[in-house]
């Protein structure tokens, strides 16, 4: 049955959205100021990034097994909103370890900081990202969690800024030789603050503390009827989510998926060092390579505001118009914020025509996810070949149009793994969030490939990425159709 979207309540839900984004991208300035301050080797400064996505596996480990000891769904008993208003208290009270670690300068503090800040975003992811998709139009959900994702690249665009800010004095990253450590609690102190208060947020909202979770495999989808609906056992309610063959092949693809996405960001200023070379031919200029890096992560940014045009209840046309200007809003977004940091924009201005492959492929996709999933991981696939067999500038630009492409890529896999898990969601979705450790180990087998390899041919750690998740697009809607859930059926006008 179809609701309207309560965007009051929605709008407190995608804070946390934005400070999973602020988090994660803010490691990136974390990274290269203990390596240099403590003399840290390059494999220990990422225990940095380590810390922070293994503490999701882990957290949704302890919060499954709880769940188990309990008799029951943790979410189920304690409520969605007080899941996340606990999970962001857990998270603030790994902000606190920041003081201690940035007084002692204990490398070790810090990241156990970081742990427990994962493990506080875990419990938050577990329960948002359901919310956000069943807060209204269940068709309308990946278009939701698309929105969603969008104030989370807000957030990745802005924390490096307003912690170099803070540690650095300068956005520019040129006065990093003078960084104080000390200077890191700072930021990490106002952000634990902001936790709690948005935590007394959460607790008193008005936003949905459960969700009905039947055993209707439909999710409230539309049914189709056909004999499968009475004659498959498939249809039947399972014992356990992972009996549900689209949630374990999403496990795999949002594991793929966060690989890839974060693999080909941490590899572009290597590709960008080996291959490119500044006005006096030396390597290309380590400062200069920041907002490409920039570029990829608001690429994200673009299509996740594009995609999330069909959330809202407006005219046809107007969403057809939207779709246009979205992504070039975000573009715009981008550019403010690099011209603030005082970067040369004038490169970019070209990424203006790249966008153009992103507004048809979420054209062609009509909200569908199935559909969207296969176009993006092709159009994926097809960036990352131009990158391998071209070089200069058209390869950097190729490379960094991946994150146009995995930019909704999280919302579509997840809508199709819950899809029809009814009872079960909760403990699917922990399943989920418990892959994202993904993030850290394509991009090391990637590394090991570059050693090997080269750095260019070692992309096609992305092409096989990229194949997996456009068979999963394919396999999850055969698999969901015997299960009565036909995204192809929803009306024309349904799902933008």
């Amino acid at each position: 049955m179809s609701q309207q979207t309560k965007w009051s309540q929605f709008a407190v839900l995608v804070s946390v959205f934005f400070f999973w984004g602020f988090v994660a991208a803010s490691n990136d300035i974390l990274i290269p100021v203990f390596r240099e301050k403590l003399h840290l080797l390059p494999w220990q400064s990422q225990m940095v990034a380590v810390a922070f996505y293994v503490a999701y596996t882990v957290g949704s480990i302890i919060y499954y097994f709880i769940g188990k000891a309990t008799g029951g769904d943790v979410l189920n008993k304690l409520g969605y909103k007080n899941g996340i208003a606990l999970g962001l208290v857990i998270s603030a009270l790994g902000t606190l370890l920041f003081y201690p670690a940035a007084q002692t300068e204990s490398f070790l503090i810090m990241i156990s900081g970081l742990f427990v800040v994962g493990l506080g975003f875990s419990l938050q992811q577990t329960a948002a990202n359901p919310l956000a998709i069943v807060m209204g139009d269940p068709k309308t959900g990946s278009q939701r969690l698309s929105m969603a994702g969008g104030i989370n690249n807000l957030g990745t665009t802005l924390g490096p800024v307003i912690v170099s800010l803070a540690i650095f004095g300068s956005v520019t990253g040129s006065a990093a030789k003078v960084a104080d450590i000390g200077a890191v609690k700072v930021p990490y102190l106002v952000l634990g603050a902001a936790f709690i208060v948005v935590a007394v947020i959460f607790k008193f909202s008005p936003i949905p503390n459960q969700i009905k979770l039947e055993d209707d495999p439909t999710l409230d989808i539309d049914r189709v009827a056909t004999p499968t609906d009475i004659a498959s056992p498939i249809a039947l309610p399972k014992n356990s989510a992972l009996n549900y063959s689209q949630l374990w092949l999403g496990m795999i693809g949002i594991f793929i998926y966060v690989g890839v996405e974060v693999a080909t960001a941490s590899n572009l200023p290597q590709f960008m060092t080996e291959h490119l070379k500044g006005a006096d031919g030396s390597p290309f200029p380590t400062e200069k390579i920041a907002p490409f890096v920039s570029l990829y992560w608001a690429s994200l940014m673009m299509g996740r505001w594009t995609s999330s045009v069909g959330a809202f209840n407006i005219s046809a046309g107007f969403k057809s118009v939207l779709r246009f200007i979205m992504p070039y809003l975000a573009f715009g977004v981008f550019l403010l914020i690099n011209k603030i940091a005082r970067h040369d924009i004038t490169p970019f201005y070209v990424y203006a025509i790249v966008i153009i492959a992103l507004i048809i492929g979420d054209l062609l996709s009509r909200g569908n996810p199935a559909r969207q999933l296969l176009i993006f991981s092709l159009c994926g696939i097809t960036a990352l070949i131009i990158g391998m067999l071209s070089d200069g500038m058209v390869s950097v630009f190729a490379f960094t149009s991946v994150g146009l492409f995995c930019s909704t890529l999280w919302p579509c896999i997840f809508t199709l793994a819950i899809a029809g898990l009814g009872r079960h969601t909760n403990e699917g979705a922990s399943f989920l969030i418990m892959m994202i450790m993904g993030g850290g180990l394509i991009g090391l087998l990637q590394g090991v490939l570059a050693g090997q390899l080269g750095i260019q041919p070692s992309f096609i750690v992305g092409v096989f990425c990229f194949a997996y998740l456009a068979f999963y697009a394919v396999r999850a809607k055969a698999i969901l159709k015997r299960q009565g859930i036909d995204y192809d059926k929803l009306e024309s006008g349904g799902g933008h």
